[in-house]
């Protein structure tokens, strides 16, 4: 795909509380020979956060080219839905090998490929702010220096392993061990990242659970990840209830009352992303 035929991502923007199935999920394609065609489902892009699910198929890689370079100025938390995503900061050379289930966490200006790598096609939920609404994507990208040589490999490490833990790098492993567990919301829900520009966390509710009302400070996406559930939203004196299943999604704009319930036989689980404030 040439330069003259590069088209933004599309960007679904909703104003009141809104279910967005898989089936509804915006289809877009981007890429060229160069850096690797992916297909991306955007379940919403509001002046707020961006997110989606972007697929390869097995063996499949996106890099960058000249017109399609990866390195935004957001905050990124990805989410492995299906099977296993290397993924490398080129600038750097680290390289991180996360199976299903497995979540990283990046920064602004941080380069990145990704390998489907096991020979299964690779599902990844992404949570981005701020979104391209913002300037944050493909206009940002376009004005940082160019990468031309990357590297997929970290020479410094060589002749002193096994040797004190690395520190940090750009590219970030969300243990489980790491998670801040929390009762606020009146279920169980782990913080996994909370920064200036995105809070995102997990929520499980058993059989007949269901939350407090509760009001965040930014645009929130919940993610089904498993299970079953409702949402129940009130704004500008409507109420909105919707039912999610597994790989649905549902928008809820910076303000709404809303809570989740549990009708299920079978425990629920779904990640949200909230930007830029958790706390109202």
């Amino acid at each position: 795909m040439s330069d003259d035929l590069y088209t933004p991502s599309p960007r679904p923007s909703f104003s009141v509380p809104t279910l967005i199935r898989r089936a509804d999920a915006t289809r877009h394609l981007w890429g060229d020979d160069e850096s690797g065609v992916v297909a991306d489902l955007i379940y919403a892009s509001t002046g707020l956060i961006h997110a989606l699910v972007f697929e390869l198929p097995p063996g499949g890689v996106f890099r960058h080219s000249p017109s399609h370079r990866t390195v935004f100025g957001a905050d990124e938390v990805l989410h492995v839905l299906s099977g296993t995503m290397v993924i490398a900061n080129p600038e750097t050379g680290e390289v991180l090998r996360v199976p299903r289930g497995g979540r990283v966490f990046f920064r602004k200006d941080t380069w990145h490929h990704a390998f489907a790598h096991d020979g299964e096609p690779l599902r990844v939920l992404e949570l981005f702010a701020p979104p391209p609404a913002a300037g944050a994507s493909g206009a940002y990208a376009r004005a940082r220096p160019y990468l031309e040589r990357p590297r997929y490999a970290d020479d410094a490490v060589l002749g002193s392993l096994p040797g004190p833990p690395p520190a940090p790098g750009t590219l970030r492993v969300l243990r489980e061990d790491e998670i801040v567990w929390r009762r606020d919301l009146g279920v169980l829900a782990g913080l996994l990242v909370s920064t200036e520009e995105l809070t995102v966390h997990t929520i499980e509710l058993g059989p007949g659970d269901a939350s407090s009302a509760h009001v965040h400070g930014g645009d929130e996406v919940l993610y089904v990840l498993a299970g079953s559930l409702w949402v129940r939203a009130r704004a500008d004196g409507e109420t909105y209830v919707f039912e999610l299943e597994q790989h649905d999604a549902c928008f809820l704009p910076a303000g709404s009352e809303h809570e989740y319930r549990s009708y299920g036989a079978r425990p629920a689980e779904a990640l949200v992303g909230i930007a830029p404030r958790y706390l109202p």
